[in-house]
């Protein structure tokens, strides 16, 4: 696979697309169909699809974030549309279109995105001070600052165990609102150095605040149930034969894609074996189309966030 290249961004803060070549290859089977890229991001799925789509083709983006949605406005082909709007709703969005049920494929590169990260404005990274907000949609919803003046320790460290798989998640949990009390956490700075003072065991190349920073933007952006809503979403949208294209960057998204995409590749398995029924009747929506792939050496070389994505691919049956 070549090496991805980066996109052009806003605010100059580049990114680069994941599994680039992979995704889109795996995506479009029907040159003159219609796609739906369920997470612009900076546009380098978007401008690959549109660069391998057939003049009768389209191509219809959705992202939550304001400055991804700005990004758009650079791509300039009738082709080419964009809602701002979260994937969760890409079937509602698909009905607006009248386009429920006549998507060609669906791609879904789920997770926070590289200029998200590296913008301290956003509030994402633990390494650059910045207001403390991860919405990955800042003008609606909850900031991580004002969730974190108002959940009680128990909620606290149950996201951070949850959403972070964080071993010591009462603990620091008990630090944050304890500090708390003296004055509220505004800034990413002073929220990692209490993590980093509070926590016992770090993790070889891991900074100690990671898995708490992990916790807290997934659960006010209601990642993973965004992502669940966006599968069943995408799997009724699909024309039959379409194509489901999933990257995911951590083990709590891939376990439910794997899930979804197993559940209704076998079907009704709760049958008693020997009862004669036709594919239809057992529901097996979904074949997989191979095994899941991941970033190849020269691709993580260049670009060593995309070591932990993993891409699973799809086809809805009927």
């Amino acid at each position: 696979m070549p090496s991805p290249t980066s996109e052009p961004s806003v605010r100059g803060f580049a990114h680069v697309s994941v599994l680039l070549d992979g995704a889109v290859e795996a995506l479009i089977h029907d040159p003159k169909g219609i796609y739906l890229d369920g997470t612009f991001g900076r546009g380098g799925h978007s401008r690959a699809i549109l660069s391998r789509l057939a003049p009768e083709g389209r191509l219809l983006a959705l992202d939550r974030d304001p400055q991804a949605i700005a990004e758009a406005a650079n791509i300039v082909d009738p082709r080419f549309s964009i809602i701002h709007s979260e994937f969760a709703r890409l079937g509602d969005v698909a009905r607006e279109k009248g386009l429920h049920g006549q998507i060609s494929g669906i791609l879904l590169d789920v997770g926070v995105s590289s200029p998200q990260l590296d913008d301290a404005e956003r509030g994402f990274s633990f390494l650059r001070d910045g207001p403390l907000d991860m919405r990955m949609d800042p003008s609606r919803g909850e900031s991580a600052a004002g969730w974190l003046a108002r959940v009680g320790e128990a909620e606290m460290a149950g996201v951070f165990k949850r959403y972070g798989e964080e071993r010591y998640a009462r603990r620091l949990a008990r630090a944050i609102i304890e500090r708390r009390k003296e004055r509220p956490f505004t800034r990413t700075a002073d929220l990692a150095e209490v993590i980093k003072a509070a926590h016992p065991a770090w993790e070889k190349g891991k900074h100690p605040a990671t898995r708490v920073f992990q916790a807290i933007r997934i659960e006010i952006n209601g990642e993973l149930d965004q992502l669940d809503m966006a599968l069943e979403e995408a799997l009724e949208a699909l024309a039959p034969g379409g194509h489901l294209v999933v990257i995911s960057f951590h083990s709590l998204e891939d376990r439910r894609v794997k899930r979804f995409i197993r559940d209704h590749v076998r079907g009704d398995t709760q049958l008693p074996k020997g009862v004669p029924l036709r594919d239809d009747q057992i529901q097996r929506r979904l074949e997989s189309l191979g095994k899941a792939q991941k970033a190849s050496k020269e691709e993580v070389d260049a670009n060593p966030r995309a070591r932990s994505a993993v891409m699973r691919i799809a086809r809805k049956r009927y």
